[in-house]
């Protein structure tokens, strides 16, 4: 089950949007209404997907992000506002925010975006995109070949790649780390890219190749 938290001070809006999330069979959506409040809501519980508003009386969703990512380092946080972002488009970045959203938006655009951030592809207005710059990737040395250095696997993937080194289950896993099934299965697939492979014997064969595996206990 994907859990989504939202964050907005406007009940009507936070409800509408929690019923269309709930729509979707695999989807469940809190509401927190007083943004200052997300410490206690984020010692009891994690979420795999924040639904946050930019313009807050309490606290703003730059403000927010930061202090998501201090309990959480790989929340998915998707800024949800009626207004531009584009003004504010590095702030939010730099915050660490992985993507936007606006209030006007379909159905189908607001499930997609939080689908797509599960996935670490990030949603971004059309206009925003038509104005960056686009950056050239330079020319890789020992192309074909992987080195440690280049494979950097987050705090949260470090931990799924222990927990298959113990023989542990998705849903054990899952239960460890108090997250869902369903966000474990994702995380799962953003490693098997990383390393390029595609089950969980050659992910680990993989990672105690290069290293990745050194302060683990493999299980053999």
């Amino acid at each position: 089950m994907i859990k989504v938290l939202i964050v907005d001070d406007h009940p009507a809006m936070g409800e509408g949007t929690r019923a269309i999330i709930e729509s979707e069979q695999d989807m469940e959506a809190e509401v927190l209404t007083e943004s200052d409040k997300i410490t206690e809501v984020l010692k009891k519980e994690t979420y795999d997907v924040y639904l946050i508003d930019l313009y807050m009386p309490k606290m703003n969703g730059i403000e927010l992000t930061k202090m998501i990512l201090e309990f959480d380092p790989d929340a998915n946080i998707l800024i949800y506002t009626g207004y531009d972002v584009i003004s504010h488009f590095n702030l939010l970045t730099d915050a660490g925010a992985s993507g936007f959203i606006s209030k006007t938006s379909t159905r189908e655009q607001l499930l997609t975006a939080i689908r797509c951030s599960l996935r670490d592809e990030a949603v971004i207005p059309i206009q925003l995109l038509k104005q960056l710059k686009r950056v050239e990737a330079a020319p890789s040395v020992n192309k074909g070949k992987q080195h440690l250095g280049s494979i950097s696997l987050s705090r949260k993937e470090q931990q799924i790649l222990e927990g298959i080194s113990k023989g542990h289950t998705n849903r054990a896993i899952a239960l460890e780390l108090s997250m869902s099934q369903r966000s474990v299965e994702y995380h799962l697939t953003k490693i098997f890219s990383k390393l390029g492979v595609g089950s969980r014997t050659e992910a680990l064969l993989k990672a105690e190749e290069l290293g990745l595996l050194s302060l683990f206990s493999v299980k053999k």
